[in-house]
């Protein structure tokens, strides 16, 4: 036991993985801040999903007004369905990435621009900036989560 212990705490003495949480942390807490974000458009905008959600603005036909959809909460919801399809996968890699020894200064360059392409990625999805903006984070960050997934095939290939 006392030697599983010694291992675990090791991965946390590695600097590329202590990067990886950082970077990651920060990316997932963004990835949960749109939900509050869908939510403030929800209630700002008084567009709900669900019937129980209305009952504070009314009961029966005075309610039903209030089941819709709003553009501004479609935006931020897609920004969110956006990030799901984005940050998920830059967790898995990521962590093989982290995992498969790569230099610390290469590890902190693809996690930061990853972290900085999903940031703004968002300000161009809710502002919402002018295109390219949003279509050039978006292929910035993609980029480098494939960038990381070349590197670990590259390294633990074993066909």
């Amino acid at each position: 036991r006392r030697e599983e212990m010694a291992r675990s705490t090791q991965l946390i003495d590695n600097e590329v993985f202590r990067a990886y949480a950082t970077y990651t942390a920060i990316v997932l807490l963004k990835m949960m801040l749109m939900s509050l974000v869908t939510a403030y458009f929800r209630m700002t905008r008084k567009a709900f999903a669900n019937p129980e959600d209305t009952a504070s603005f009314g009961k029966g036909e005075s309610a039903k007004k209030y089941l819709r959809t709003d553009p501004d909460v479609e935006r931020v919801r897609r920004g969110h369905l956006n990030d799901l399809e984005n940050i998920v996968p830059f967790v898995g890699i990521g962590l093989l990435y982290a995992l498969s020894g790569p230099e610390l200064s290469t590890a902190l360059l693809h996690f930061r621009i990853f972290t900085g392409a999903r940031i703004l990625h968002t300000f161009a999805y809710l502002i919402p900036l002018p295109q390219p903006g949003r279509g050039l984070s978006w292929a910035v960050g993609y980029s480098v989560t494939f960038s990381m997934a070349y590197k670990v095939l590259k390294t633990v290939w074993l066909l």
